[in-house]
């Protein structure tokens, strides 16, 4: 099964670039929105990344059943 990068709509702070990126590197999105802060301080590459990110990254598909 190969795995796809998506946006996470359930571990999210502003988009869910972190959230998602942190569950396709099987990492804690703590540690990836620490780094991201970093990277986003000391250089405003950060800032544009994530927002190109949000642009390109695909928003993960819940599977939502609506039962009435």
């Amino acid at each position: 099964m190969q795995k796809k990068l998506y946006r996470s709509t359930t571990d999210k702070k502003v988009a869910g670039v972190c959230g998602g990126l942190a569950k396709y590197l099987n990492m804690d999105p703590t540690v990836i929105r620490v780094i991201w802060a970093i990277v986003s301080l000391f250089a405003f590459v950060g800032v544009i990344a994530y927002f190109v990110c949000t642009l390109i990254i695909p928003e993960e598909q819940t599977d939502i059943i609506d039962v009435q």
